[in-house]
């Protein structure tokens, strides 16, 4: 992983808001006609919005008249157009919102499968080393965050900037220029003191955000470890740690919201002298005889139609920069590259005979740590190789590298002679099924499970691989049968039922070369037998690796490497192995003396 992406370092206050707004634009691309006749209701919306003060203006002056006149005719037609000019308002802004609903929800749909799957692209050392908890809470904020910015957008800001220049058009060429001069002013007051008091708070708002996500991948964490928590019977512990982070969270709220406080009253008083100033004009003038009571109304009301929107955009402005923020996090993570990539003209993998050849093949997770060195070994087609060794030899690193979750730093490896990292992810995978050593599973049923080794299978196939497991039996005697939930990562069955779910998986797939990663290490020994005969019978005909740690399991292989810090160091057959008086016949006689004193021989 690279060290483009943090969970725990806060964000760079001087990030490209412009950027971000960049990468949302394909999200509307796809409905750019709906945008553009949201865009139009917005316009008619607010030309009937400013027509409102206009008719009320002449309705006024009409009926300002001097006490020796008698009031003949009522102003009907003005009355008419002050009531449709409302109702228009109300009309296309409502077509607006309806409109732009689909967009802004396609968008958050989009954006958000977008990064489930650009997640699921991403190698396996990014994985390792992600915070579930905190990438979870960053995918919530960044995709809510969508949703508030293109809200604000066109719900809040454009309409005042179309409203504003439509009332800055009109008292420029109605009235003094004094009154657009000082209402001018009073806005550009009002937004640079928005936009400095909000920059500086701002590094509440990144803390906030870290320290939630940290908070939230903590108590995420001490859950998935419930077991752990309890053996240990730290509950305590992690109900203390979760709250050494909120403490910190709740200080730098607490700021948030006192600066919140100290920006409010100030945009208020910016306000307040803006509408006082053009008071006191508008009210000489109409003293002087240079405006109607008719235009002290008008002017009254488009500050009114300006002030308000305006009072409210600075709220707008603080959650369209706090949107950015929580976006922040997530345009990093879909700038994040795989380290493994196909190439541009990779091929689909072809595999006839199955054989697999690793060639002189050297790896290191780190520069400094090295691994492998120099595996060299061929797995003809349909026979079996095993591979034994004292934990941390790199046994499972084979498998990794087999299903190119990394690739190989030195040599090669090739099936049916073609270089793995010259074909599709997705053709090498397909052709490898595996039973892993630690089998994790959906909450989901087991038919469910099962069905994901291939979702087209039918029920009569998932059955057969279930019986060639030895899981038929135990899923039969369930209330719920194959319809029964195995709970979150499977921790409703035991560690012997989930690799009997790894196993069916594995033969459902019906790959060319299977891969068993210690498949009979959480088997007790009677079990254990009795799926070996079922793993022999899957793996016929099948190029197969089996990566083992009991010695018996593996006594049929064609071929057995005793590997030991990275490297070969014995090959042959059980027999052989056993005669070479190695490494091999030690681990044996150890094994088989553990054995003993298990069934009481000794």
């Amino acid at each position: 992983m690279s060290a483009h992406y943090s969970y725990t370092a806060a964000p760079s206050a001087n990030r490209n808001d412009w950027a971000n707004i960049r990468a949302l634009l394909p999200y509307l691309w796809e409905y750019r006609g709906r945008v553009l006749l949201a865009l139009g209701c917005l316009v008619l919306a607010k030309v009937a919005g400013v027509g409102v003060p206009l008719a009320l203006k002449g309705l006024v002056d009409q009926l300002d008249v001097s006490t020796d006149q008698v009031l003949i005719a009522f102003p009907l037609g003005l009355l008419l157009a002050y009531g449709l000019a409302k109702l228009g308002s109300s009309l296309f802004g409502e077509l607006r919102d309806v409109l732009f609903t689909r967009v802004r929800y396609r968008a958050m749909r989009r954006l958000t499968l977008r990064t489930l799957e650009h997640l699921h692209r991403l190698s396996l050392r990014f994985h390792l080393e992600r915070k579930t908890g905190a990438i979870s809470r960053d995918l919530a904020r960044g995709a809510a965050s969508l949703s508030t910015i293109l809200n604000y957008m066109a719900f809040s800001i454009l309409p005042v900037a179309v409203e504003f220049i439509l009332v800055g058009g009109i008292l420029l060429s109605q009235y003094d220029a004094v009154f657009a001069l000082v209402i001018f002013a009073s806005v550009a007051a009002y937004i640079a003191f928005t936009f400095a008091m909000i920059n500086w708070r701002l590094e509440y708002r990144l803390a906030m955000n870290r320290f939630e996500s940290e908070a939230s991948n903590q108590a995420i964490e001490s859950l998935i470890n419930y077991e752990t928590v309890k053996y240990f019977g730290n509950e305590q512990l992690e109900i203390e740690r979760n709250d050494r982070t909120l403490d910190q969270w709740e200080a730098n709220a607490v700021k948030s919201q006192a600066s919140i406080s100290a920006l409010n009253f100030g945009q208020a008083a910016i306000i307040a002298v803006g509408v006082t100033v053009v008071m006191f004009v508008a009210v000489a003038e109409v003293i002087d005889g240079q405006m109607s009571i008719g235009d002290f109304v008008l002017v009254n009301a488009f500050l009114l139609q300006l002030f308000m929107p305006l009072g409210f955009l600075g709220m707008v402005y603080r959650q369209m920069r706090h949107s950015f923020t929580d976006m922040d996090q997530l345009v990093k993570l879909l700038d994040e590259q795989p380290e493994i990539t196909d190439k541009a003209n990779a091929r689909e993998l072809k595999v006839s005979r199955g054989e697999v050849r690793f060639e002189h093949v050297g790896f290191a997770y780190q520069p400094e740590r090295s691994i492998l060195h120099d595996v060299d070994f061929t797995i003809p087609p349909g026979q079996k190789l095993a591979v034994v060794g004292h934990s941390g030899a790199g046994k499972s690193t084979l498998a990794r590298l087999l299903f190119r979750f990394y690739d190989v730093t030195g040599g090669r490896i090739l099936i049916d002679g073609q270089d793995i990292r010259d074909a599709t992810q997705a053709s090498l995978r397909a052709a490898i099924g595996i039973v892993p050593q630690d089998t994790v599973l959906f909450n989901e049923s087991i038919e469910y499970n099962l069905r994901y080794a291939r979702p087209d299978a039918s029920h009569t196939e998932i059955i057969e691989a279930a019986r060639l497991a030895q899981l038929h039996d135990f899923v039969s005697a369930l209330p719920e049968g194959y319809d029964t939930r195995v709970g979150e990562r499977g921790l409703k069955l035991s560690g012997g039922e989930k690799q009997r779910v790894a196993i069916a998986r594995a033969v459902l797939k019906r790959p060319q070369i299977l891969i068993f990663d210690e498949a009979t290490s959480a088997l007790d020994s009677h079990a254990e037998q009795a799926i070996l005969d079922a793993l022999k019978q899957a793996s016929r005909g099948h190029t197969t690796l089996v990566i083992a740690h009991r010695l018996s399991t593996i006594i049929d292989a064609e071929q057995i490497l005793v590997m030991d810090a990275g490297r070969i160091i014995e090959r042959g057959t059980h027999q052989e192995l056993l005669t070479a008086q190695g490494r091999y016949a030690d681990m044996w006689a150890l094994q088989q003396k553990e054995q003993a004193a298990e069934d009481g021989k000794i």
